[in-house]
Order: C-alpha cells, then sequence, then structure tokens
C-alpha cells in the first residue's frame, strides 16, 4: 500500500480543487489547504479534516508557511476574469510557488494547465496556462503537469456555458468557434488523474495530455446536450461575430460574466486536441470517459441537487478578486432593519430564508429582483443567472443569485454580500431569536456602504423601493416558515 504523503492542495476553493481534497483523504493522505479567506470553506464537509494556511500566491511570505513538512503540491489557482494583466500575476503567481517549494524541500509540483499545441498561435489564456507551467518547472522541484481541455461536470465553467446557452436558445447564431475539434472529459477523469499521478513516480517531471473518449466540436457538445434534454435546436453559422461580441452574449444568455467568457472564447479558436497518447500507458487504469456518459452524470448530479462544488465558488465578483469585507460598527454605514414575529420555529424560519433565490426566487415582488438583476447583466455586472449551487442549502462562498454568502451560522444566521453593480458596499442579512414568549424573531438586516456622492443618491432613490421589497420579503418568509 503506498505511504500516505502531506499534500498541501492551493486553489481549495475553486471548482477542481474543492473536489479533490475529499479524494485525497479518502486515499489516506493528511490535507493541507492555502486560502486567502479561510470563511470560503465553512460548510465543506472535509473542512474538520484538513489543516488549513490562511494566505496568497501573490504573498510569499504566507507561502512559505504553507509549505513546511509538505511533500506534494497541487497548484490549481489561476487569475482568469481578475483583469487583463491575469497572465502577469499567473507567472508571478507560479515563480512564487517554485520557490517556495525548493527551499521548503517539497519532493513534487503537480499542475493542471490547459491543453493546446504549443507551436500554433494560442490564445493569451491557454498561453499563460502553458507558461505557468513553465515557470513552475524553473525552480528545482520536478513538475507533473496535465493539460487538458473542457472540463465536462455539474457546476463546471465551460459546462455551465454550453448548458446556458443550449438550454434557453432555440436558434443559435453561432460564431466560428463552434466548429472548432476539441476532446472534452469529465470532471471525475480529470480528478482520477490528478489522485492516481501520486502513485506513478513515471509520471514526474511529465506533461501529460488528457482528455476524455470523443474527439467533437463545440457544435457536437451543444446537439449532444440538447439531445440528452430532449430539446430541438438550430445551429445558424456566421462569420462576423467577434470573441468581444460573443462574450456579450454569453454575459446576456449565460450566469458566466464577459469578464471571463472573453478569454475563454478566444481559447475556443484553438484546436484542443491530444496529441501524446502516453496517458493511457501511465495511467492503464483509467479508461477516460466518452462526452454522453460525462453530460449525463453531470445532469444526475444536478436533478439530485448533489453539485460540490461550481465555478462560482473562486473568490472574484464584478468587484475584482478582493477578499470579503466583515461588518463593522463603521461611521457612514446606511442600516436598515425590519423585524417579524412569528410562531413557527426558529428551524423553519431559517429554512425558509436559507432557500431563497436560485429557481424558488425571492418570495415578494420577485419581478423586481428579476429587473435589477437585467440592469446589472447589461452594465456588466454577475446579475441573476448564478441562481445557487443547491436548492436548499448554503455555505460561505456560495453564489446565490447577484449575492455571495459571506456567513452561515446554521440554524441561526446567514449575511449576503452584494456583487451586483453599485456604488458603494451592501450586505442583507437574516437572523433568528427565540423570544421569550416560545415565537421566534426574524430579523432582516439591509446594510450599505455608499461610496461617494453617487453612493448616497443610489441608496435614498431607493429607498422607497426597499420599502415594499424588502418589507414584503420578511413578511413573506416568515409567512412561508408557517
Amino acid at each position: 500500500m503506498p505511504q500516505p504523503m502531506h499534500i498541501l492542495v492551493t486553489g481549495a476553493t475553486g471548482y477542481v480543487g474543492g473536489r479533490l481534497v475529499p479524494r485525497l483523504l479518502a486515499a489516506g493522505h493528511r490535507v493541507r489547504c492555502l486560502v486567502r479567506d479561510r470563511d470560503r470553506l465553512e460548510g465543506r464537509a472535509w473542512l474538520p479534516q484538513v489543516e488549513i494556511v490562511q494566505g496568497d500566491m501573490l504573498e510569499p511570505a504566507t507561502i512559505a508557511v504553507a509549505m513546511r513538512d509538505i511533500d506534494v503540491v497541487y497548484y490549481l489557482v489561476h487569475s482568469l476574469g481578475g483583469g487583463a494583466d491575469f497572465s502577469r500575476r499567473d507567472a508571478q503567481a507560479a515563480e512564487n510557488c517554485a520557490r517556495a517549494a525548493s527551499a521548503a524541500g517539497v519532493a513534487r509540483i503537480i499542475y493542471l494547465g490547459g491543453l493546446g499545441n504549443p507551436q500554433e498561435k494560442l490564445s493569451a489564456h491557454l498561453a499563460s496556462r502553458q507558461h505557468t507551467g513553465e515557470v513552475l518547472r524553473r525552480g528545482i522541484v520536478p513538475v507533473t503537469e496535465f493539460r487538458a481541455a473542457v472540463v465536462v461536470g455539474s457546476g463546471s465553467l465551460s459546462f455551465e456555458m454550453i448548458r446556458h446557452l443550449t438550454e434557453r436558445l432555440p436558434v443559435m447564431v453561432c460564431p466560428r468557434w463552434v466548429f472548432t475539434r476539441t476532446q472534452p472529459i469529465a470532471i471525475r477523469n480529470v480528478l482520477d488523474y490528478l489522485v492516481a499521478a501520486l502513485d506513478c513516480p513515471g509520471s514526474t517531471g511529465r506533461i501529460i495530455e488528457i482528455g476524455g473518449g470523443d474527439v467533437l466540436t463545440y457544435a457536437d457538445m451543444m446537439r449532444t446536450y440538447a439531445r440528452l434534454r430532449g430539446l430541438k435546436r438550430a445551429l445558424i453559422a456566421v462569420p462576423a461575430l467577434t470573441p468581444r461580441l460573443s462574450s456579450y452574449w454569453v454575459h446576456l444568455v449565460t450566469p458566466i460574466p464577459s469578464s471571463i467568457a472573453q478569454p475563454l472564447i478566444r481559447s475556443l479558436g484553438n484546436e484542443v486536441v491530444v496529441r501524446d497518447p502516453s496517458a493511457r500507458s501511465l495511467f492503464p487504469g483509467i479508461t477516460p470517459m466518452d462526452y454522453e456518459s460525462a453530460v449525463r452524470l453531470a445532469l444526475e448530479k444536478l436533478e439530485s441537487r448533489d453539485v460540490e462544488t461550481s465555478w462560482s465558488d473562486a473568490l472574484g465578483s464584478s468587484g475584482g478578486a478582493r477578499m470579503p469585507v466583515k461588518l463593522t460598527s463603521a461611521e457612514g454605514m446606511h442600516i436598515e432593519r425590519r423585524q417579524v414575529s412569528t410562531d413557527a420555529s426558529p428551524a423553519a424560519v431559517y429554512r425558509s430564508f436559507a432557500s431563497l433565490g436560485g429557481t424558488r426566487g425571492w418570495l415578494a415582488l420577485d419581478w423586481a429582483w428579476k429587473l435589477r438583476g437585467l440592469v446589472d447583466r447589461l452594465f456588466g455586472g454577475v446579475g441573476m443567472r448564478r441562481g445557487r449551487r443547491d436548492a436548499a442549502d448554503l455555505r460561505v462562498g456560495d453564489a446565490l443569485d447577484f449575492w455571495r454568502v459571506e456567513r452561515v451560522d446554521p440554524g441561526r444566521l446567514i449575511r449576503l454580500r452584494a456583487e451586483m453593480k453599485v456604488p458603494g458596499r451592501a450586505w442583507l442579512q437574516f437572523e433568528t431569536h427565540r423570544e421569550t414568549d416560545g415565537r421566534t424573531l426574524l430579523t432582516q438586516t439591509a446594510f450599505f456602504e455608499p461610496r461617494g456622492l453617487a453612493g448616497l443618491l443610489y441608496w435614498y432613490a431607493l429607498y422607497p423601493f426597499h420599502a415594499l421589497i424588502f418589507g414584503g420579503l420578511v413578511r413573506k418568509v416568515a409567512a412561508q416558515a408557517r
């Protein structure tokens, strides 16, 4: 039996990292997670089993602490959607990681990068993913670099883009990239490779291309998804739809903002197909899943509400990749509090407000919430289309329509931080208290920290609408609990 290792997982709040950790634990390894904010892991079932170090790959001092006594580092961080200089930040972060790993005596770095022929002109995103691998290899620590194309799984970025486009558009006017070939791979197989590499010495110091059982065009992927969902869809290709225009269309139709969609769409112009078959000889126990099976599995997970992680788990918002703000009693904070007493139990009240948003909606004037989300999308914000990971369960870091879950005290309190575009910073909090007469007091509080005159005007202009929307919401939550 292989010897258990001490493993550092970076990017544990992200889509792949959040799924990798429990599999490493199940294999008997000790796991440490490097995260920018430890609160983002609240609610994960595996949290008590791991060690958490708070730090940032762009802050070398914090990385050194995380690397102590580590055997293997999984490097799963990137800056996609973080601005035009994401490539520079990715390279700096990789350099910091390589140096810290060398100093700490780490035995190996395992990195998940992007598939693509380096001899061709790659998109900025794909070129950055491969350059990150090059920077990691400049250090003395051996690197295993896996290169994958589209990852198919419930909640994955590429799958969610294809899913929403296909579900919502009976006729799709498509750019030329829909006829580019790709080799999609199931998230299950990606995790299989990442874990198996630990017990495969032959993978050390190698670049390994991984893909699924099919080579398809993106049009084929959309048609297959439509067939499995019983949908009839027509695709019409046009030559004039640029990546920028395509990203705006994706922004309006799917939950994915244009800041992330644009570099992703530019990458779709590159053919990403496995050219080196060495993965099959290195890992003979892994049989890549075909695309249709991967989609079926993803749909089963969505329908059963068993989505482990989502692309929107990663730290980021329309305000940039800043850390979540902790509320304080700072001067200038506008506070709007409403309370309702109900004979429902605290648990019932908590379940009522914990299930808001997504397909259920917002109970009171739901059309107004949708209108606010539409306006936000039109101005480049996240809008309402991100929905929620699970219809009933919330955990810190979850995206919830145009909010981000910032705090969860199960059975008692939930705090949401606004990620829509506003001239300031805003939160919405729900809380339950047991009163002396046995009834439950539901407290709903809206916090707003305005930025400049525009923020003040925004607050006072919307205050009359808040009376209708928030006033109706707190009453509906209490009624639903009863």
